[in-house]
């Protein structure tokens, strides 16, 4: 008897906020046999899948995986081969630093019927809900999205900071914390301005959300100051000047609190 064969969902589960998910999304959550989730994932999404979902999680801290890549890669594929709803839910966006070019291409080597929905990743909320926009007539033509979580003598594919310090208004950066020496040192190595302003917004979008600000030249001090720790974006270019008059997520509840005079 030929296998029922089953089908991957890769869905973006937003930035933390549970009510930056697509719709979508959320209607396929609802079905599923199977959610495989990160732990960057807001665990109030999982509360209103079917009674008797299988949920695995398969978080990743820095340098420490829960389950491997390679098994996570097989789970997903073995679930749907026994003709099961599968949905591989991740943090942010898949396609942003999330793997899912690595995940889908296991699908269609084993003949793994999938689909992408795309979520809306960190790099841009975050900075939005501190009152950063990426872009702005007056500061920013361009933007770019760089992984800091590795050094470049480490392999993989290496950040041309050459080209990049100066050529893009914008730079934004995921995983980086842990790097923001190497960020701060490379950057001015290759023309960065060392007054150029840069924020940290750590657990963006939740209620939990903090931003640090401050320049290039005296950001690695102030993170180390407060032991700003990950999850965090980080955001280099003028465009964080901007925070001081947009920063609208963190002073919402004084909004309707005005401090008498």
């Amino acid at each position: 008897m030929a296998t029922c064969k089953g089908t991957v969902y890769f869905i973006g589960a937003g930035p933390g906020d549970p009510e930056l998910i697509t719709v979508k999304a959320v209607k396929i959550l609802q079905k599923a046999d199977v959610i495989v989730y990160d732990r960057l994932v807001n665990k109030d999404l999982l509360n209103d899948t079917k009674p008797l979902v299988e949920l695995i999680y398969c978080g990743k801290l820095p340098n420490q995986h829960i389950i491997p890549q390679e098994k996570i890669n097989e789970i997903l594929v073995q679930h749907a081969l026994k003709g099961r709803v599968v949905v591989r839910l991740k943090g942010g966006d898949p396609s942003i630093f999330g793997r899912v070019g690595e995940e889908a291409e296991y699908c269609v080597n084993h003949d793994v019927r999938y689909e992408i929905i795309p979520g809306i990743t960190s790099g841009i909320s975050a900075p939005l809900y501190a009152g950063i926009p990426l872009t702005h007539r007056d500061f920013s033509s361009s933007c770019a999205f760089i992984t800091g979580h590795k050094r470049t003598d480490e392999g993989g594919p290496e950040i041309k900071w050459e080209k990049l310090a100066t050529s893009v208004d914008t730079l934004v950066f995921y995983m980086g914390v842990g790097n923001i020496a190497l960020i701060q040192e490379q950057l001015i190595r290759y023309g960065r301005p060392k007054h150029t302003p840069v924020g940290l917004i750590r657990w963006g979008t939740t209620t939990s959300q903090e931003t640090l600000t401050g320049t290039l030249e005296d950001i690695v001090a102030k993170v180390s100051e407060v032991n700003f720790r990950s999850p965090a974006i980080i955001v280099v270019g003028d465009v964080v000047k901007l925070r001081e008059k947009l920063a609208w997520f963190e002073n919402e509840a004084c909004a309707h609190f005005p401090i008498a005079k």
